[in-house]
């Protein structure tokens, strides 16, 4: 059971995962031994999967677009398969409600997108959403 302390580590490495120990732990109260100790059991246990970066699409000029995933049958292994050998797709859920999985995904021109619903159509239908601005960001 995560305590509040953990929780701040958490907020505190999602906004910077570069943040050393001893820097971390004056943000959350703590020396950085003892900080290291927590998240070295955050990671331990899981909580922790990765240190990662957060890319700010807009840099890049991309189009970013959401698509709603229907498949056609009980077996989405290809549709999987196929998504994960997609560089575009930077995100796949499998959701409850309408649809059966939702995918991000960022293109770099409006053809490249075409291209690839042209394919993704050989394993699911989609409903797709463009990004126009993003408001949150956390």
């Amino acid at each position: 059971m995560l305590d509040q302390t953990d929780m701040d580590i958490l907020k505190e490495l999602s906004k910077n995962s570069r943040l050393t120990m001893k820097a971390l732990g004056e943000k959350v109260h703590l020396t950085g031994q003892a900080v290291a100790n927590r998240v070295l059991k955050l990671e331990e246990e899981g909580v922790i999967e990765a240190y990662t970066i957060s890319i700010d699409w807009r840099t890049q000029n991309t189009i970013q677009t959401f698509m709603q995933l229907y498949t056609r049958s009980h077996h989405h292994e290809p549709l999987l398969s196929f998504l994960d050998r997609q560089e575009e797709i930077k995100n796949l859920f499998k959701i409850s409600g309408e649809g059966c999985y939702m995918a991000e995904g960022h293109f770099f021109s409006h053809d490249e997108l075409d291209l690839f619903l042209t394919e993704l159509t050989n394993y699911a239908n989609y409903k797709l959403s463009i990004a126009v601005k993003r408001l949150i960001h956390q």
